[in-house]
């Protein structure tokens, strides 16, 4: 059944003043509120929603090992646990309702992982986009749908920006050959400043709308003790940390005057996966011709590479549902992809049982189809905030293959050897969250690799309408491979609801 958003209103107090006469951009003197130790039995009301004249900057903190809500964090894995994707879920309601007003927001943006890595096996920070993912995907926005830049459709979703800045690239991570100019996203390290030259770019451009920001309490309180440094604002700001619950806005309104907003989601959730409003159409499976390719040392010309990884099986899903119409992609899933996402791990128990999750990086970026701002390149979050629920239910750690370049012609090589070379990947089983065409041309790189003479068998076809199918790749103790693209998810596309689901 719905679980309804269970929020008792924290006390704030709001100041706004009239600072029209300051000459800078920024124009300003901030108002810091007194906050409340805890969340726990507060008592009042919200501040009203935030209105859509003002240009509101808003601050999600998401939690890491160093700052959380008890049981939220899973301390070997650094991921949320049930219990904190349960949270993030009600507060993308809270957000939606409480903070925007059922508004449409502006812009997104989370932590790159990998500048936030956390454990001693250096585990990147993903929680910044599971907590906001919920939330993007109660929004809306207009894309072109076809290569040309035409035929406009207003799809369920936001796009989360979080790639990287340049001179951000962490050690061990591909440098982009160029950054993304539309989609830069949070850096832990905020080195060369800029996560204030991004907020400040915002306050310049003086466009009303929502701009929430989604990252750890170091992150953000830096960043509000570094914005006021620079601006000289004498701000008395939140110094220690609150809770998960806290959402902190700035709103900036069109007479110059601004308001510092606390809200206090007081949220209080359980600590079982959650679950979907309603059950999910299942489907059987459809395999393509030919299901099954087995490829045997000196069988057909067959010969296995010196360098290929034994005992080893990595179960390979396309991200969610993400194109509603036609070529239609900002490189996150729409609503109805929040359904499948969710369902992952009721619809793959008993079909597999990895022991590591892998995506790509979501800081990595691409083209899609064009926005009525002009842009078209976006953060690559979908594969990865697809099988991040799985990692969550599962207490799996999350890895990110951020040393690919996604935009090299060598990529299915490159991928290939990645995953089936080398030694990491024998005697694991890995759940892998991929892109369709570039799983096709991954899997035709590693059989071919078995033909040194030619005569590989073709790979099927991977639809494009497929949202379903789990193609499975296994290496014998010997090196020897099957393939198996009979398997499915089980998951009815054509059923799930356009609207994500409201926890």
């Amino acid at each position: 059944m719905t679980r309804r958003l269970a929020a008792r209103a924290n006390a704030r107090r709001s100041v706004r003043y009239d600072v029209t006469t300051e000459p800078t951009t920024w124009q300003r003197y901030f108002i810091a509120l007194g906050l409340l130790a805890g969340c726990s039995g507060s008592s009042g009301r919200n501040p009203a929603p935030l209105s859509p004249n003002d240009v509101n900057l808003i601050f999600v903190v998401s939690e890491d090992l160093a700052f959380n809500a008890p049981g939220d964090i899973d301390s070997t894995t650094s991921n949320l646990t049930d219990q904190g994707l349960q949270r993030s879920l009600r507060l993308a309601t809270f957000l939606q309702q409480q903070v925007l007003g059922k508004n449409n927001v502006s812009h997104i943006y989370a932590l790159a992982p990998t500048t936030h890595l956390q454990t001693a096996q250096q585990y990147p920070d993903m929680v910044p986009l599971e907590v906001i993912q919920g939330f993007a995907v109660l929004n809306e926005i207009t894309l072109s749908s076809d290569l040309l830049g035409g035929t406009p459709y207003t799809g369920q979703n936001s796009p989360i920006n979080a790639s990287y800045a340049p001179g951000s690239v962490p050690s061990g991570v591909v440098v982009p050959t160029q950054y993304c100019p539309t989609c830069r996203g949070l850096d832990f390290a905020d080195q060369g400043g800029d996560n204030e030259a991004l907020v400040t770019g915002i306050v310049t451009a003086s466009v009303p709308g929502y701009y929430v920001f989604s990252a750890p309490w170091e992150t953000i309180s830096a960043l509000l003790v570094n914005i006021d440094r620079l601006g000289g604002y004498g701000l008395s700001l939140p110094g220690t940390y609150q809770g998960p619950d806290h959402v902190y806005a700035l709103s900036i309104a069109p007479s110059g005057s601004i308001a510092l907003v606390t809200y206090d989601g007081n949220l209080n959730p359980p600590s079982t996966y959650p679950a979907l409003p309603s059950p999910l159409v299942s489907r059987s499976c459809t395999p393509p011709t030919p299901s099954t390719i087995e490829v045997r040392s000196g069988v057909g010309g067959a010969v296995v590479p010196a360098t290929a990884n034994t005992n080893e099986t990595l179960y390979i899903v396309r991200h969610a549902e993400a194109h509603p119409q036609g070529y239609w992609s900002d490189n996150n899933y729409v609503g109805a992809g929040q359904w499948r996402a969710l369902d992952l791990p009721n619809a793959l128990l008993g079909k597999m049982a990895p022991d590591q999750v892998w995506s790509g990086d979501p800081a990595a970026f691409s083209v899609g189809t064009v926005s009525n701002l002009g842009e078209h390149y976006w953060s690559a979050v979908a594969p990865a905030l697809t099988v991040a629920p799985y990692a969550i239910a599962n207490d799996l750690p999350f890895h990110l293959a951020s040393s690919l370049d996604l935009s090299s012609p060598s990529l299915p090589q490159d991928t290939r050897d990645f995953f089936f070379t080398g030694g990491a990947f024998s005697n694991h089983k890995v759940l892998l969250g991929w892109m369709y065409t570039q799983t096709s041309q991954m899997i035709a790189a590693l059989i071919a690799s078995y033909f040194p003479n030619g005569g590989a068998p073709a790979v099927p076809v991977w639809s494009a309408a497929d949202y379903d199918s789990i193609w499975i790749v296994t290496l014998d103790g010997s090196g020897n491979l099957l393939l198996d693209f009979s398997q499915c998810e089980g998951i009815d596309s054509s059923s799930l609801p356009a609207a994500a689901p409201q926890f």
